[in-house]
């Protein structure tokens, strides 16, 4: 089969894929994919994940700017610099 599912099995998914999902769909303004990826895993286990991404994407940004994360994050929340 290739990878897929047997028919009439539901896949899981890993909170790192919720929180992908999640935060995809917040960013399209996609209500259905948001309350679809919302309820793969528990709202703790979704948080842990969107606070990962996060995380991760402000260190990828802070080093493609060649500024601190901090800059960056306050940057992207339209605050002012420290």
């Amino acid at each position: 089969m290739g990878g897929q599912q047997p028919t009439g099995t539901k896949r899981t998914h890993n909170l790192f894929e919720a929180a992908a999902a999640y935060v995809s769909a917040c960013a399209e303004d996609d209500q259905d994919r948001i309350d679809e990826a919302a309820g793969w895993v528990s709202p703790e286990a979704l948080s842990f994940g969107v606070n990962e991404l996060a995380c991760r994407a402000v260190i990828a940004l802070a080093r493609e700017r060649d500024e601190s994360p901090r800059t960056v994050a306050r940057a992207l929340l339209g605050l002012p610099t420290a």
